[in-house]
């Protein structure tokens, strides 16, 4: 059996809806397909999702959402007129969304979510209908009936462990599922989302309770590239990688896959596959427990920016009992989470990103550190963008770091600041976001670039 996820572009247009279509019937073991709200159908389209934030924010804000509704509905329609689908389904999606729109108001971050879900669970609906239409037996299942529950937690939802076994009834209904991503129910029966793009969270989810062989996810690309290839031109795919390589790159920048996204299909050991909906035969990239490292230290290079830095100085900090709770404490008192902890025996970083800092907190916290903790030095440097250099290879090859860092300077790219995971499966790099690209490129060239003879 196979769990299949498909992005939003996948899903912008009845054209790319056929090519879904396709897919899935093409390969028997596609049981449980799982979709997301319509994207873009071009380079300054909306998507689906935009829309219904755009819908409730007018709503809380007590103004007139008809406008975005009916950009919303106009959506689905389009999509059921290319495929000449029903328009009764048209007149479901757009009764459960006036039924959203019209519900309580007193808790604005869960009405939100309301609202957001609706762009995964109508368009789930819309897809089995067009299925059925096309003479296959597929059924919408709701998460709530299927036994999803998550967390109430409003825009960062996790699964409740007790999901796993409830879903894995999911083997025994006839025909396709067809399963809305992105949301859960939490046990009192309100919705709640997963963090942005979290329909792959709800594929790795699926996959995992019931066991699936593979995990596919199929999106706008070829495969994984070892870098941004906005930054670098035509740069080398990867075919396989480990759970570990992807979860740092998707972290630091790599967009094809929902960082949370593997840590499911990880615990069930089931692999994971990135595939193209405009272009299935490729190969793909696939994600695995282990792989030969024969593709020498560096499997890719993610970069991302919007970092600051906390850099604290004060002399025999290092034999100071409590010194690093205490300064982390004052971060958690304004809600503030951290990245990385890069360390001296005297000194110490904290990166993270700035778009935490209000008005005048920036201040306030430096001020507290200095006081509440005697800090000889405190000051915050903004504008950073942190690479990440990931690869298994890395725990057995000599020299990785020597070689990053010289092609760095070679650059005339300066190092604000590096810091080597313990798993040894990634290191990073500290610089300057207007330094960005060209470190990027620079690291590429020296781990990837054919060897001139």
């Amino acid at each position: 059996m196979k769990v299949v996820k498909f992005g939003g572009s996948s899903l912008a247009s009845g054209k790319q809806l056929e090519k879904v279509f396709q897919i899935v019937v093409s390969d028997p073991a596609r049981k449980v397909v799982v979709v997301s709200a319509p994207g873009k159908r071009f380079g300054d389209d909306e998507k689906v999702t935009d829309l219904l934030i755009q819908c409730a924010e007018l709503c809380l804000e007590n103004k007139d959402p008809k406008e975005k509704f009916d950009a919303v509905i106009e959506r689905y329609s389009l999509i059921a007129e290319e495929l000449n689908i029903s328009e009764d389904i048209i007149n479901v999606i757009q009764q459960d969304l006036l039924e959203r729109l019209n519900s309580d108001r007193s808790k604005p971050d869960r009405f939100l979510d309301l609202l957001k879900a609706s762009g995964e669970d109508n368009n789930a609906k819309l897809v089995a209908s067009y299925f059925r239409e096309q003479g296959v037996e597929a059924q919408y299942v709701n998460p709530k009936d299927a036994g999803l529950f998550v967390t109430a937690e409003p825009g960062n939802a996790q699964v409740l462990s007790e999901s796993y076994d409830r879903l894995f009834k999911l083997r025994e209904l006839s025909g396709i599922i067809i399963f809305p991503g992105f949301f859960g129910y939490s046990h009192e029966g309100e919705v709640f989302t997963f963090s942005r793009s979290g329909s792959d969270i709800t594929g790795s989810i699926l996959a995992n309770g019931v066991k699936a062989d593979l995990y596919e996810n199929f999106t706008d690309v070829d495969a994984v590239y070892s870098v941004n290839p906005f930054i670098v031109d035509r740069p080398k795919e990867i075919k396989e990688l480990t759970y570990r390589e992807m979860r740092e790159l998707s972290y630091a920048g790599f967009t094809v896959l929902h960082d949370e996204a593997l840590v499911p299909a990880f615990r069930a050991g089931i692999p994971v596959h990135i595939k193209n909906t405009n272009n299935p035969s490729a190969p793909g990239t696939r994600i695995v427990y282990e792989r030969d490292n024969t593709n020498g230290p560096v499997v890719g290079i993610a970069s991302d920016e919007g970092f600051c830095s906390i850099y604290v100085s004060k002399y025999l900090m290092n034999r100071e009992i409590g010194f690093g709770r205490k300064l982390l404490a004052i971060l958690e008192s304004y809600g503030m989470s951290y990245e990385h902890t890069p360390s001296g025996i005297d000194d110490i970083s904290i990166i993270l990103r700035e778009n935490q800092f209000t008005p005048g907190m920036e201040e306030e916290i430096i001020n507290r550190i200095k006081v509440e903790l005697d800090a000889d030095e405190v000051v915050v440097e903004h504008s950073l963008a942190l690479i990440m250099v990931v690869g298994e290879g890395m725990r057995h090859n000599i020299g990785t770091t020597a070689r990053a860092s010289k092609a760095l300077a070679k650059a005339e790219v300066n190092i604000e600041m590096i810091n080597q995971g313990s798993s040894e499966v990634s290191m990073m790099f500290g610089v300057k976001e207007i330094d960005e690209k060209r470190a990027v490129q620079a690291l590429y060239d020296e781990f990837f670039a054919p060897v001139m003879v």
